[in-house]
């Protein structure tokens, strides 16, 4: 499994699952239960993460890490 949630998209993601949970929470009934999954899906994601649909899109907010810098060879 290869991470491809970058570190904004995390932040992001935490603030929204609390939304989303806040939001359950005050409306009750059935949206307690579709809110309260979702901002679990959101944490989840942010921790691992790893975004399953972000795979089957293509996506990747995660920087990729440049490689080390080699220096110039001397002639």
């Amino acid at each position: 499994m290869q991470h491809n949630v970058g570190t904004v998209d995390k932040v992001i993601r935490v603030i929204v699952g609390l939304l989303a949970i806040a939001g359950g929470i005050l409306l009750q009934g059935v949206w307690l239960y579709v809110l309260v999954i979702f901002g679990v899906a959101m944490f989840v994601t942010a921790f691992i993460g790893f975004c399953g649909l972000y795979t089957l899109m293509g996506w990747n907010t995660q920087q990729a890490k440049s490689a080390p810098e080699t220096p110039p060879k001397k002639a």
